[in-house]
């Protein structure tokens, strides 16, 4: 495969899951970033944990390890992965939270997928459960910001 080639599309344009079979088993790490800008009653309330629907923080963070977990469940090209660890953090600012997520596998291939899987799910969760409050919340800024790991080697945004 030339390098900017897209590996899950052939010649014919029909699409392929990446065939891993042949590739070594190598510690893998992804970190992803995102946020979810609200207004600063919103922000108040997830600080006091004063929501309707509990405690926001600690439900998204849940969320997001779950769903890390299922990445190859909704996104149709992902290899299911044995994940070693899932972490996702959240920093409360004074009119955003910050969410940043860490996947890490010993596999044949990277977890960059689960890695923004879970930083966009704990988002998500962050605006289900404060929508009865802020009707103007923005997801935003999701990224993949580190991988490691394989034989494309480390990549560092930040």
């Amino acid at each position: 495969m030339k390098k900017n080639e897209l590996s899950h599309v052939r010649e014919d344009g029909t699409i392929n899951m990446v065939d891993i079979g042949t590739k070594k088993i190598t510690t893998r790490r992804a970190v992803a970033l995102g946020s979810i800008k609200m207004a600063k009653t919103t922000i108040h309330l997830l600080r006091e944990n004063a929501l309707k629907k509990g405690d926001a923080i600690q439900t998204a963070k849940i969320a997001g390890i779950m769903a890390a977990k299922k990445t190859s469940e909704i996104i149709p090209l992902c290899h299911p992965i044995l994940l070693s660890k899932i972490d996702v953090e959240m920093t409360v600012l004074d009119e955003c939270v910050n969410i940043k997520s860490t996947v890490v596998c010993d596999g044949k291939t990277g977890v960059e997928m689960e890695a923004l899987t879970a930083c966009s799910i704990a988002a998500l969760t962050i605006y289900d459960m404060c929508k009865a409050v802020d009707k103007n919340m923005v997801i935003g800024d999701i990224k993949l910001v580190h991988k490691s790991g394989g034989k494309s080697g480390d990549f560092d945004l930040e």
